[in-house]
């Protein structure tokens, strides 16, 4: 049959763009995803220790930092660091707190906030004083509302520090609580950091997350700090790191030590209100990443009403075949990464959840119109 005739049926042309689809969803599976699935750390004979200053920003944390600011401060790390806590016009009791943590660690050092920054909203006026009051040139960064998964965080991300590299993108999940919307939010999470990592992995870093993320003071100053982007509320790390990440200057990390656990969102309204806020800056990332997550979220949203639709309008059996193709190879991804980033138990649900990611999609695609409010809190 000739594809001019092929195409003379509207069945056919349904059919044809389930299969395109589908190409490009198995795509990103084998030439992204897999190489996060099948990641190994490169074997290194020598360890070097390097000084540290890990940098968490707080406004009102009190209740946060007394919860999980000990996680960092009680790190095993024999070498010179330092955890500094920019208490950004905190009104609670944030500053009475961190004096007493003060008392016992040596190594936490305060600065106090008390004006706000005029210009420059959101977390990056805090984020810049901190960088700039650090003592050393390895900088960790995480939030107060996050707690290393070990003792040894600051250990290993700063090993993954090695000649040439400046940068380290760190997984940071939450917090496994029970339901089903606990599930659903930490898929999100897992399904993001599926595609930043691969990403990074790739040669192609377009975003890391302030939760856990690591780079030089060099490469913040060389890059004039958030200066790019300070009228914009959010971005102080993925738009930072898609402007200042080459192909050879950024590394991951996902040993199960170096993660670092926050808390979930616990309603829908909560969550619907931080993701929209995080979509607002990826519409300033380059040109290519704005194309390639964007093909591969359309890709997505089109891949289950075109298989709905090619059941009902074309041979069911050879729709079913294609559609095979994709969920093995997609389950093959899938399992290797939840088991690597220690979600094994969202393995499970992935199906369900993968049908959800047009839904998922289908609410969000607004937040990248909205302006970004201006308050980082």
């Amino acid at each position: 049959m000739k594809l001019t005739d092929f195409l003379n049926s509207p069945e056919n042309i349904v059919f044809l763009g389930f299969c395109i689809i589908t190409f490009i969803q198995l795509f990103y599976y084998l030439f992204f995803f897999l190489r996060l699935a099948y990641y190994k750390q490169k074997p290194r004979n020598i360890f070097q220790t390097q000084p540290v200053s890990v940098i968490i920003c707080a406004r009102d944390e009190a209740a946060n930092l007394a919860k999980y600011l000990p996680g960092a401060l009680v790190q095993s790390y024999r070498t010179t660091h330092e955890v500094i806590v920019v208490n950004d016009n905190s009104l609670d009791e944030s500053k009475y707190l961190l004096e007493e943590f003060q008392k016992s660690f040596k190594q936490l050092q305060i600065v106090e906030l008390k004006q706000e920054a005029r210009f420059i909203p959101g977390k990056k006026y805090p984020l810049s004083i901190g960088i700039k009051s650090a003592k050393y040139e390895i900088i960790l960064l995480t939030d107060a509302d996050c707690v290393p998964a070990s003792e040894f965080w600051i250990q290993k991300m700063q090993e993954t520090f090695t000649d040439g590299i400046e940068i380290v993108l760190g997984y940071g999940p939450l917090h496994k609580k029970k339901g089903f919307f606990n599930k659903i939010v930490r898929w999100e999470t897992f399904h993001t950091a599926l595609q930043y990592l691969s990403y990074a992995e790739s040669g192609m870093t377009y975003m890391g997350v302030g939760r856990n993320l690591g780079y030089k003071k060099e490469v913040f100053f060389r890059h004039k700090g958030f200066s790019a982007h300070n009228n914009i509320p959010g971005g102080d790390d993925d738009l930072f790191i898609n402007k200042a990440s080459t192909k050879k200057n950024t590394a991951i990390v996902i040993d199960k030590d170096t993660f670092t656990l926050s808390e979930p969102s616990t309603s829908w309204k909560q969550w619907f209100r931080q993701k929209n806020r995080h979509y607002t800056t990826s519409k300033y990332y380059r040109g290519i990443h704005k194309f390639l997550l964007g093909l591969y979220a359309f890709s997505l949203f089109l891949f289950y009403p075109l298989f709905i639709a090619s059941i009902f309008l074309f041979d069911w059996r050879i729709v079913l075949g294609v559609f095979g193709i994709r969920l093995i190879v997609q389950a093959i991804v899938i399992f290797k990464t939840t088991e690597k980033l220690d979600e094994k138990d969202l393995f499970p649900w992935f199906v369900f959840f993968d049908v959800w990611m047009f839904f998922y999609y289908l609410i969000f695609a607004s937040a990248l119109l909205k302006k970004p409010k201006k308050s980082w809190k």
